[in-house]
């Protein structure tokens, strides 16, 4: 373990492009299954792409399933309406007679029963079915993993069509299954993954491929067997006026926060809930906030009352950007104990904050966080634990680490920079020159 990493070879660097030939603002379609910021990363990479878009002169729509994406008031939301049958109280009952004649509902409504996910394959017959009917033009198609059969439908018409991989969810299935203590639990989390099957397919053949980081092109390629070559890398970034410091706040002392979806082995809770376990009597007065959802009966529950932590752990969900940097205010440290991440917004946004980083080496993390995290082993506890008494015992390097987040999120995690690098990559393929 190291306070900050030997090397910083492999952060993030926005690479130069030559300066195309295409200028002038661009028509753009962003593409999203389900792209609402509170169920997930890819509904806040929606959120401040389409409005990096159109800060720099071009025409966005967002066509979306739901739940809706959260925009800006200059970008077009197509809505593309689903079942969305997890929001549905009873979702064996949500098919309805006019429900028959789309073979999209039907896929979708019979895959969740049968314990699938079906929403990026019944987005992408929708997502074609609503070009085939309204013939709209668009310089480019970009999607935000959907990673869907229609996507090579819309490709083969002619379309410039590209897509973002976040990292390859192979990862969060290997992580679930090797969670998994029953033959009968592994049998269903290897059909709910099924449709990487088609996320393979569509991957290896669509044009142009985008991901975040260094460490998920290098996984893309191992996963979906895509050239390495033929991924090209242009960062997430951070909206640095919206996460921000906020000095007149005063930190609670003994508050520590992170953000999590409680049941996702992927995201490294349980590693720090153990860690938070066995030091928790040198500081009795601390607390830890979750920005998350707690599952009810859920592994990461009954982990809390196995500890005796749930006295001190506190789930927070669907709060306002607003009232995420307030938090990230009020605490003392940040930590992202992910076992694995394609890139970490998390990371990102709690740098931009100026509070504090505990950070896990896992994926792409080292390549975020730079040399402005206090960095420890992917699923080490008690390389976790060192961590925390460290800082919670000096101020002094509190105080650094706050100062080198900030100043690392402004030079290198931008968004403004990342639509320039994405505005200049669509013109290329205009041109036929990537």
């Amino acid at each position: 373990m190291s306070y900050f990493p030997v090397s910083s070879a492999k952060n993030l660097s926005l690479t130069q492009s030559s300066a195309p030939a295409v200028s002038g603002g661009l028509r753009i379609a962003l593409l999203g299954y389900r792209s609402h910021p509170h169920v997930g990363g890819q509904g806040i990479y929606l959120h401040y792409l389409s409005k990096a878009l159109v800060d720099l002169g071009h025409s966005v729509d967002v066509i979306s399933g739901p739940p809706y994406p959260d925009l800006d008031a200059r970008v077009n939301l197509i809505p593309l309406p689903s079942l969305d049958l997890y929001a549905h109280k009873n979702p064996h009952w949500a098919l309805r007679p006019k429900h028959l004649l789309s073979l999209a509902d039907l896929s979708e409504w019979w895959s969740k029963l049968s314990g699938g996910f079906g929403e990026p394959y019944s987005f992408g017959r929708r997502l074609v079915g609503y070009f085939k009917k309204n013939k709209p033009h668009y310089d480019i198609i970009h999607d935000n993993q959907s990673l869907c059969y229609g996507l090579l439908q819309l490709q083969k018409r002619g379309e410039n069509v590209i897509a973002t991989v976040h990292h390859p969810i192979t990862r969060d299935r290997e992580l679930a299954i090797a969670a998994a203590t029953t033959k009968g639990q592994r049998w269903l989390i290897n059909r709910w993954y099924g449709f990487l099957v088609m996320q393979e397919k569509v991957v290896q053949k669509l044009n142009h491929v985008v991901t975040v980081s260094q460490q998920s092109q290098q996984d893309i390629a191992e996963a979906f067997g895509r050239p390495l070559e033929k991924i090209t890398l242009i960062p997430n970034g951070i909206d640095t006026e919206i996460f921000k410091p906020l000095p007149n706040v005063e930190r609670k002392m003994w508050q520590l926060i992170t953000t999590a979806s409680s049941d996702q082995p992927l995201k490294g809770l349980s590693v720090l809930l153990n860690a938070l376990a066995q030091f928790r009597t040198e500081f009795p007065l601390l607390r830890l906030l979750v920005i998350g959802k707690l599952k009810p009966d859920g592994v990461t529950e009954n982990e809390l009352h196995t500890l005796k932590l749930a006295d001190c752990v506190e789930f927070k969900t669907g709060i306002s950007t607003e009232q995420l940097v307030r938090e990230y205010a009020e605490s003392k440290l940040a930590i992202v104990p992910s076992l694995y991440e394609g890139f970490g917004l998390p990371a990102g946004e709690a740098l931009a904050c100026a509070i504090p980083l505990i950070c896990s080496d896992g994926g792409a993390l080292p390549e975020v966080v730079g040399n402005a995290a206090f960095m420890v082993k992917a699923g080490d506890v008690a390389e976790l634990v060192h961590a925390l008494r460290t800082l919670l015992t000096n101020e002094a390097m509190c105080e650094q680490l706050s100062i080198a987040g900030r100043e690392h999120s402004l030079q290198h995690l931008s968004w403004q920079v990342v639509g320039e690098q994405l505005s200049d990559y669509y013109r290329n393929i205009l041109i036929g020159r990537a």
